[in-house]
């Protein structure tokens, strides 16, 4: 088990750092990495897709890349203009709704990343669940006048999307909603999303979030946690596999950190990633390496709890 704390380029969910646990099985390395506000009953699915990675592997991918968008966060508009230019990827996903700032702001920083993508690019917004009703609906027709593909979350609720699905006539994406939920179904009973945002930690591993994807019967776009290149790999395997892939992935969030465990980092090129498992390099681990052991191994305890199953972070070395 081996610690790792890494610098955020920028604010993103409140935190400034990255940190979580990497996990060495014969199948090769895991990532835990849950959020620091995660209770032990979320913390299980993040835990089973660690050991599913450590102990298991995944299955065999159906193509060789991915397409992947840029997620620029709640940065000013000529950062946000620059961070899209600078990426090279055909779409692009902007946090909007940030705590402290206003609609303007958003409204100015989605102008600047359409401006810098150009007419044929894609750009959608991700809310975070922000949002009432009222206000989503009426921002979601401000922001379409920058043709958007879809908007993620905008509100917190199943019920709430249902009710801003039937008011816009922009597509609904349900991220927390399915993550979080202790029925991640559900979602499409509700009538309450047109995309599913799948995370392979959240769900407790690729070939779980793959019967989700299966059941829930929506297009799917797999996305990131924010996490190393060891937890990229997880959902660049889960966006392998799909057998249909409509939309570019949230897969592109390495340049939100300021270092990786990897020397040969799972960054996109010109739009897209390579379909690989990198492998961990001691000498970026060791520069990212710290403490907490007893901290970490006492939330994948209480995981463990909750999971069942055999151990993949023991209680003491």
């Amino acid at each position: 088990m081996r610690v790792f704390s890494i610098p955020m380029r920028t604010r993103f969910r409140g935190l400034t750092r990255r940190e979580g646990v990497l996990v060495r099985g014969p199948a090769g390395w895991g990532e835990f990495s849950p959020f620091p506000e995660y209770g032990p009953a979320e913390c299980a699915r993040w835990l089973a897709a660690a050991r599913e990675a450590a102990l298991e592997g995944w299955p065999a991918p159906v193509r060789d890349t991915v397409p992947v968008n840029v997620t620029i966060p709640a940065v000013g508009p000529e950062r946000a203009h620059a961070m899209t230019k600078e990426s090279g990827c055909r779409t692009a996903k902007v946090k909007v709704a940030e705590r402290g700032q206003s609609d303007a702001d958003d409204l100015a920083r989605v102008e600047a990343v359409r401006d810098a993508i150009g007419p044929h690019g894609r750009v959608r917004v991700d809310v975070n669940g922000a949002w009432d009703v009222d206000r989503a609906a009426r921002m979601i027709r401000s922001l379409d006048r920058w043709e958007l593909e879809y908007v993620e979350q905008p509100c917190a609720t199943l019920e709430e999307l249902a009710l801003v699905r039937r008011r816009v006539d922009v597509p609904i994406a349900a991220d927390e909603s399915i993550r979080r939920a202790e029925d991640p179904l559900k979602v499409r009973a509700a009538g309450a999303a047109d995309v599913a945002v799948l995370k392979v930690q959240p769900l407790g591993g690729v070939a779980a979030a793959l019967r989700v994807a299966e059941a829930c019967g929506l297009p799917v776009v797999v996305s990131s946690a924010v996490e190393t290149s060891v937890g990229l790999a997880a959902g660049v395997a889960l966006a392998a596999a799909l057998p249909e892939l409509p939309f570019a992935c949230g897969l592109g969030t390495l340049s939100l950190l300021r270092g990786d465990v990897v020397d040969d980092p799972l960054v996109p090129v010109a739009g897209d990633v390579p379909v690989r498992r990198p492998s961990v390099a001691e000498e970026a681990l060791s520069r990212w390496e710290a403490p907490g052991d007893q901290e970490w191994r006492g939330r994948a305890a209480d995981a463990q709890r909750h999971l069942g199953g055999p151990e993949v972070i023991g209680a003491a070395p």
